[in-house]
């Protein structure tokens, strides 16, 4: 449901967890945790980072130079720390044990605003707002990411769900609040809010329902156990899965692009399924397609291309570039080495960001960074870190 962003981030390492610290695992997308105040090492400048990146480590944050992955800054952050987007051209927002904090990448430094809650969850970016959703509370943030600018805390829209759940949510261009439904121990579907917090539509057909996406003329996805439920014209529609159990929890979608591209998963018994097949699924039609890769791939593998390319990071170590009309794979960029995916999903593992035409790829098991042009398939840059990095995220393009 965001713009489209590129990144990648490989595996190989194991993350240091503190016992005290629970998180909430997404299956493909959630939480976080840190302690303490942060500690900030001084760079030799306190100038503008260009287009910055944020690389989350074991203990703490880099930032880097998007155009030439020169590290800015190292920012000291014990603990697990998600990395998303805020939705503008200077801050992400870091998810912690204490909840939603947001960081001036730009500047490298945090602007004292937060959003507390217990297991902060999905960040979500779309039409201009970012929604941010606390699992441990239900409560649903949403603000426009043009008023960080002034470091202050943005006036929030503010929804709390009928029980706390590991859940997303997102804003319409309309004013429509689209949230998930359930509790901890079970999640059924979605409904929609109009302006003023009153439900106007809901469908609880899509069990265990787990991620977001928006694709062109804002049509709204979310990922269930058997299929995927769109939201489309003010009217919710089931997609079937062609598998009783087939799990689409992790989406990626494109404005340029009526079609969506979510992970295929068909063995509810598994520890850790790692599955081969993609899921493109044509909102136009309601139709879904599979496409095997035949190899296997992450949570943190997809992406989309600023032309609503489908992009997937194989363990095979490529980053393939897929055609979502016909599920053809157009260009295979050999991006990393061969990797596993770990069983816990908090450890590094290859990780996919892109931003407009670059594609960013973590190699953690070598500690290294890659840039990517996705037009020509050249790699355009890297750089060797001090520690395996984790996640990977960074601000949108402008500067």
């Amino acid at each position: 449901m965001n713009k489209p962003t590129r990144a990648r981030t490989l595996a190989g390492t194991a993350l240091a967890l503190t016992a005290s610290m629970a998180l909430t695992a997404c299956g493909g997308n959630d939480d976080a945790s840190s302690a303490a105040k942060p500690k900030q090492t001084k760079s030799s400048d306190a100038a503008v980072v260009k287009n910055p990146l944020v690389a989350s480590f074991d203990g703490g944050l880099y930032v880097l130079d998007g155009e030439t992955l020169k590290p800015a800054k190292t920012i000291e952050l014990p603990g697990f720390n998600r990395v998303n987007p805020a939705g503008d051209e200077d801050h992400v927002v870091i998810s912690t044990d204490s909840g939603f904090r947001v960081f001036d990448a730009a500047r490298q430094t945090f602007t004292g605003t937060e959003f507390k809650g217990a297991k902060p969850g999905h960040v979500v970016r779309h039409a201009g707002r970012t929604v941010l959703f606390t699992d441990g509370t239900g409560e649903v943030n949403v603000f426009d990411p043009a008023e960080l600018g002034d470091g202050a805390k943005p006036q929030a829209r503010t929804y709390t769900s009928a029980k706390p759940h590991h859940g997303v949510a997102i804003e319409l261009s309309n004013g429509e609040l689209l949230s998930t439904l359930g509790t901890e121990e079970k999640r059924t579907g979605a409904l929609v809010l109009d302006k003023n917090n009153k439900e106007i539509k809901r469908a609880e057909n899509c069990p265990g329902v787990h991620g977001e996406a928006a694709v062109k003329d804002e049509v709204i996805a979310v990922g269930c156990e058997d299929g995927v439920l769109l939201y489309k014209d003010g009217e919710f529609t089931k997609i079937d899965a062609p598998d009783d159990y087939g799990r689409i929890g992790n989406q990626a979608g494109s404005d340029v692009s009526p079609i969506l591209l979510g992970d295929y998963k068909t063995d509810p018994e598994a520890e850790l399924e790692r599955p081969t097949r993609i899921s493109l699924i044509d909102t136009r039609t309601a139709k879904l397609r599979l496409v095997d890769l035949g190899t296997s791939y992450s949570f943190r593998s997809l992406g989309r291309g600023p032309h609503g390319e489908a992009l997937v990071l194989g363990t095979n170590g490529v980053l393939h570039v897929i055609d979502p009309e016909t599920g053809k794979v157009e260009k295979e960029i050999e991006a990393v080495g061969d990797w596993t995916e770990p069983l816990d999903w908090q450890q590094p593992r290859p990780t996919l960001f892109v931003r407009d035409h670059t594609a960013y790829v973590s190699e953690p098991g070598k500690r290294r960074l890659h840039a990517f042009d996705l037009d020509s398939g050249e790699k355009l840059t890297s750089v060797t870190l001090p520690k395996a990095t984790n996640e990977l995220s960074g601000t949108v393009a402008g500067h």
